[in-house]
């Protein structure tokens, strides 16, 4: 399988699309995402034709999508297989069953990687950066239809601690004191994913802006966004230690260096 190339995972450049700029604004506007919280429903049919596929949910940060199994091992680690779908592509509750979303191939200005969390011949059960949070699909494996690699690297965040820890193969490459969410505004703990790398166009606290696969739990929008969690930079290294933000994580400025090297599509697993 190959490897996600450096321009797979890496940063969108500074001249972001509209929706990327808008959500990296709105992620820095109080130091975590926001927006309006999309409900969306089941839609009828088998795989669906292309006007049909135009009325399904899409499957983003945006988005809420029903009718879709919860991850059911939130704080496993898998084999670090992640796939990016080529062209959107269907999402199920079972193998070969109604579609009831699409996963598109792009998020926030760059390539969509999720991590793999059960294979079935054909077939790949998948992590999404939709509402719930850890909801998972099924996506068709179709030949051509998915790139597929295997990233070696798995971040952690441990909430009690206030600690972020890097791994890779299993050996650890680096862990910081980091500020998490407050009491009132915890960071979701459960598996998650790295799912873009943003370069706020405007100079600001944070050089770089990480969205995951996941959104505050006690937040529906903020800031004007959909409440999504973020790794990002903090210029107050006070912060560093507690438990204050609104449910992102921010990092000082070398882990947040370090963190820009591991792929998108890799594991965030935060436990309390």
């Amino acid at each position: 399988m190959k490897q996600p190339s450096e321009h797979d995972r890496r940063t969108v450049p500074r001249g972001l699309v509209a929706g990327a700029a808008a959500m990296a604004a709105a992620l820095l506007a109080g130091g975590c995402g926001g927006g309006q919280r999309t409900g969306a429903g089941p839609a009828a049919g088998g795989r669906p034709a292309a006007t049909e596929a135009a009325r399904l949910p899409q499957a983003t940060t945006a988005t809420t999508v029903t009718g879709l199994p919860r991850d059911t091992a939130p704080f496993a680690t898998n084999d670090g297989t992640v796939v990016h779908p080529r062209r959107p592509v269907p999402v199920s509750a079972a193998p070969g069953g109604q579609p009831v979303a699409t996963l598109p191939d792009t998020q926030l200005g760059g390539p969509t990687w999720v991590p793999v969390v059960e294979s079935r011949p054909g077939w790949r059960r998948v992590l999404l950066p939709s509402r719930p949070n850890r909801v998972t699909g099924w996506i068709p494996d179709a030949p051509g239809s998915l790139d597929i690699a295997r990233s070696t690297q798995v971040v952690r965040v441990d909430i009690g601690d206030r600690r972020l820890t890097i791994e890779d193969s299993g050996r650890r490459v680096g862990t910081w004191t980091v500020a998490v969410g407050a009491a009132r505004t915890p960071t979701p703990t459960g598996r998650t994913f790295l799912l873009a790398s943003l370069a706020p166009a405007k100079p600001t606290f944070s050089p770089l802006i990480l969205p995951v696969g996941a959104h505050s739990d006690t937040l529906d929008t903020f800031g004007g966004g959909p409440g999504t969690v973020a790794f990002h930079g903090w210029p107050d290294a006070s912060v560093f230690g507690k438990a204050v933000t609104h449910g992102c994580v921010r990092v000082p400025k070398d882990a947040l260096a370090r963190l820009a090297k591991v792929p998108l599509g890799s594991p965030v697993i935060v436990t309390a």
